[in-house]
């Protein structure tokens, strides 16, 4: 087989991701998005490994000599949103739409499958080519297929993620926590309802509510150590059904950020803890359901120093390599650098020239194409980097 070249494959990444933007799948819907992957893995050559977990499935590619095992990580699954951008390959499923990159974060990883498959009689170790779903939604997909063994006896693990708040040519990451936790909190208010013009034979949830929206501000203020960064973030309150009618039960959702367990578990507390207390004092009753989602994603300071050394020799001198700030977005990768050293990586894929400026998560949002050839460019370092390091051991 012809050996391929990370340049070479961009034209099929392009097309490659173009199919999978015209046909988006939700969260532990991807069976189609999965066929299409393992049909090229299977043009590859590469063993397929199917996950019982959903619809992910894990590409094994294996030298002629043993060696380190490397794990590079991609997400497959879409949103709920409707595509508004015009682009001629845009999404044709109605109300659902890859607007978080995921579909070029799996064409990058089959471009990385292609590029290894044609090295094969050259491979020293192994190189699992994980295609994950359903990394949008909690508990997310990584949880499943770690269950099922895909990090089994692997020495290292990467992921990218395409951002367009960085511009094309800058990639970045941090040593340590770079990405928050992502918790949810859902309280209901219980009071009792009646009549708007006799408050006074009522216990009004709305008015308790009110005043917990209130009172969970002042978590972070006041609780939470000024020098750990937390968000606590009231996202709906829903309550009531008529203008003169007091409401009986009022309900609050929102979400918690932080980077670090100790931190988290405070405000999980304290919510709990607020919520009772107000509630009593209003003479209401508080129901509180906390979930923990996924936990902060921490990089692997070795692996963080691999990708700063080995970034500027795989993307050349054009190329500006950051180390990033946190950022209160999470990312179930957080899971995999739980069990094994691994690096997450931020790939900049923004461009005013070609309108790649929206927002992740943005009806309009796109990004430049051409940023995946970094993507797979910086895999391939690192896969190469670690691999190699067998050889000197």
């Amino acid at each position: 087989m012809e050996r391929l070249t990370a340049s070479g494959l961009l034209p099929e990444m392009v097309k490659w991701r173009r199919h999978l933007h015209r046909h988006p799948e939700l969260s532990y819907q991807e069976k189609e998005t999965s066929a299409y992957v393992a049909a090229r893995l299977a043009e590859l050559g590469i063993e397929i490994r199917r996950s019982k977990a959903g619809y992910g499935l894990t590409g094994i590619l294996k030298g002629r000599e043993s060696g380190r095992t490397v794990v590079l990580r991609a997400d497959m699954d879409a949103l709920a949103i409707t595509e508004e951008n015009g682009r001629e390959y845009a999404s044709q499923y109605p109300g659902i739409m890859h607007a978080c990159g995921h579909d070029g974060h799996t064409a990058m990883l089959l471009a990385a499958a292609a590029y290894y498959s044609s090295r094969r009689e050259e491979l020293k170790g192994e190189v699992r080519f994980l295609f994950q779903p359903a990394e949008e939604v909690c508990p997310g997909g990584a949880v499943g297929m770690i269950a099922e063994g895909v990090l089994e006896g692997a020495d290292a693990v990467y992921g990218l993620h395409l951002w367009t708040p960085l511009p094309l040519g800058t990639v970045g990451s941090a040593p340590g926590p770079l990405m928050a936790s992502a918790d949810e909190f859902f309280i209901d208010m219980i009071g009792r309802g009646g009549h708007g013009g006799m408050p006074n034979r009522t216990v009004d949830s709305i008015v308790a509510g009110a005043a917990l929206v209130t009172g969970l501000q002042s978590i972070v203020s006041r609780n939470v150590d000024p020098l750990r960064p937390a968000v606590v973030s009231v996202g709906t309150i829903q309550g009531g059904s008529a203008q003169n009618i007091i409401a009986e039960r009022c309900r609050i959702t929102g979400t918690v950020r932080a980077f670090d367990e100790e931190t988290r578990h405070l405000i999980c507390r304290r919510i709990e803890e607020m919520a009772a207390s107000v509630a009593a004092a209003y003479g209401a009753e508080a129901k509180v359901d906390y979930l923990m989602g996924y936990p902060p994603l921490v990089n692997d300071e070795a692996e963080y120093d691999r990708f700063y050394r080995v970034a500027p020799e795989a993307l050349g001198p054009d190329a500006e390599v950051i180390r990033m700030e946190q950022i209160m977005p999470a990312e179930d990768f957080s899971y995999y650098v739980k069990e094994i050293p691994g690096c997450f990586i931020f790939v900049g894929a923004g461009n005013p020239d070609k309108d790649a400026v929206y927002p992740h998560h943005h009806s309009k949002f796109d990004f430049d194409e051409d940023a995946m050839l970094h993507g797979v460019k910086l895999l391939i370092a690192m896969a190469d980097s670690c691999l190699n390091e067998a050889s000197s051991v």
